[in-house]
């Protein structure tokens, strides 16, 4: 072989080694690129997927946020309403024609006294309850009552009813007092009448498990 046939045998190995190494490096950076295309997809994927999920939560918070915004608003209307339904009451009873309210006043107080002798303070701007009803209330007091009470001489801030005093004890039978005791009692009543029977609420799975 001569020295011209050794050059291009060596040429050609050369060209072989060269297209085996640029064949391998290509097959390799295809498979970089493959690799690396399937962690962006898988990216993307799992980008998106925290997105929807961030974008979910976001929708379940202001869902949420508004139910309790409108249970609340919901709440202050029905609370309102009531005040306004025990205000209308105790303002009808400060309205009452005068003969019915002296003779209503009267009957509180005759079931309110304890001992007779107590003395009656009223409202600032109190004129029906007077001396003509504390006298009829004397007299219909029955035995074991001392049938002496007087009007006091100083007055409260209350717009209707009266407050029974004896010594440092008093009893407030002022209309804003009733009408707060009517409402502790007939306040389920009343929201019942106005907003309707709450819902039967579900039976425990426990309670159902021993029913089974």
């Amino acid at each position: 072989m001569d020295a011209e046939q050794v050059v291009d045998k060596i040429l050609s190995e050369a060209r072989a080694e060269a297209e085996a190494i640029r064949s391998e490096a290509q097959g390799q950076a295809d498979e970089d690129r493959s690799r690396l295309q399937e962690e962006l997809d898988a990216f993307e994927a799992e980008t998106k997927r925290l997105a929807d999920q961030a974008a979910e939560d976001r929708r379940a918070r202001m869902l949420a946020a508004a139910r309790m915004e409108n249970r609340k608003a919901e709440l202050t209307a029905k609370v309102e309403l009531l005040n306004e339904v025990f205000e209308k009451a105790a303002e009808r009873l400060a309205a009452l024609e005068d003969d019915e309210y002296r003779d209503f006043m009267a009957d509180l107080m005759a079931r309110a006294v304890e001992t007779g002798d107590e003395k009656i303070i009223v409202g600032r701007d109190e004129t029906r309850i007077d001396d003509r009803v504390i006298k009829a209330v004397n007299r219909q007091l029955g035995p074991g009552f001392k049938g002496n009470l007087q009007l006091a001489s100083d007055r409260a801030d209350i717009r209707g009813g009266f407050i029974l005093r004896r010594g440092k004890i008093q009893t407030n039978v002022s209309i804003d007092v009733l009408v707060g005791q009517t409402r502790e009692d007939m306040e389920p009543e009343v929201v019942a009448m106005l907003f309707g029977a709450p819902e039967p609420q579900a039976e425990s799975s426990s309670e159902t498990q021993e029913q089974d």
